[in-house]
């Protein structure tokens, strides 16, 4: 190995930096971060509806009309998933961009790049989280699901006070994993023109003629920009995961404790200690036998 080209390579960084580190790189990660940050809640939105629709509860005494419509929904769903899981996101980006004027003889086409983008990594994203989504749904214990409906809850009322919050802290980890991915995969977006942070490097490169460099920098870039979301990600579970120090409740919250109430006053009627309380507690039972007797 030639150790020298390591002062190249540093001098050769330097000088691109220098020369487009703001104008190319800083601005291609800048609309990385905004595509990626986009896409993904909107893929979330997504997956969302698909995961809570292919969990929709249906039995053979509902009407039939029902058990059509779910099952019509839950195919066009798994075609959906399938395909978009199934085939890569630069392709998924050519059919959409190229094939729609393709076929509609450009009666039908995306003129502003941002929104075939933003829709591309979308729909990829909300096809990976539906089935995240079903997973996190079909974790949590079933029991729950019945105690909701034990007490009247509805198929909605339950899914979104008792299943959905607990499957959303089941699947942070792969949200998060699914924006990782998509500062990553957003690089595929150069097929259609898209300047993100790969275009600024083959830009450069082109420009330049020093592809390893500025393949360095882009290395280092997507990997600081990873190293961030990871990081801001775990706080995020961990603040989700509430504090680790509590309390048991040691008493009934609601049993009156000592110093809330008062003795009856002393010397009163209803006073246990009193001479003529104890007298009238006395003269009540004989009266009570007397009684007793004289009816048998």
């Amino acid at each position: 190995m030639d150790w020298s080209k390591f002062p190249q390579l540093a001098a050769d960084i330097a000088a691109l930096w220098a020369k487009y580190g703001f104008v190319n790189y800083f601005c291609g990660m800048g609309r990385t971060l905004v595509l990626a940050i986009i896409a993904t809640v909107i893929g979330c939105v997504i997956g969302l509806a698909c995961g809570i629709l292919q969990t929709v509860p249906h039995a053979r005494t509902d009407h039939p009309a029902k058990r059509f419509f779910l099952g019509l929904i839950r195919v066009i769903l798994r075609v959906y998933i399938e395909v978009f899981r199934g085939t890569p996101m630069i392709l998924q980006a050519v059919f959409i961009y190229y094939g729609l004027p393709y076929f509609t003889n450009n009666t039908v086409r995306f003129d502003n790049i941002w929104t075939v983008s933003i829709l591309v990594v979308s729909i990829n994203t909300g096809a990976y989280m539906a089935e995240s989504v079903r997973g996190g749904i079909l974790s949590v214990d079933p029991g729950q699901t019945e105690g909701a409906k034990a007490i009247g809850m509805t198929h909605f009322q339950t899914m979104i006070s008792v299943i959905l919050p607990q499957a959303l802290r089941n699947i942070m980890p792969q949200i998060g994993n699914n924006f990782i991915i998509n500062i990553k995969d957003t690089s595929v977006m150069f097929i259609i023109g898209f300047t993100d942070f790969f275009a600024a490097h083959k830009a450069v490169a082109g420009a330049t003629f020093t592809y390893f460099p500025s393949a360095t920098i882009e290395m280092a870039g997507y990997l600081t920009m990873t190293l961030i979301a990871s990081f801001i990600l775990r706080l995020v579970e961990k603040l989700m995961d509430g504090s680790d120090s509590y309390e048991l409740v040691q008493s009934d919250a609601l049993t009156m404790t000592a110093g809330t109430y008062k003795n009856p006053a002393k010397g009163s009627n209803f006073d246990e200690h009193s001479k003529e309380y104890r007298d009238n507690l006395e003269q009540s039972l004989e009266d009570r036998n007397f009684n007793a007797r004289g009816d048998r």
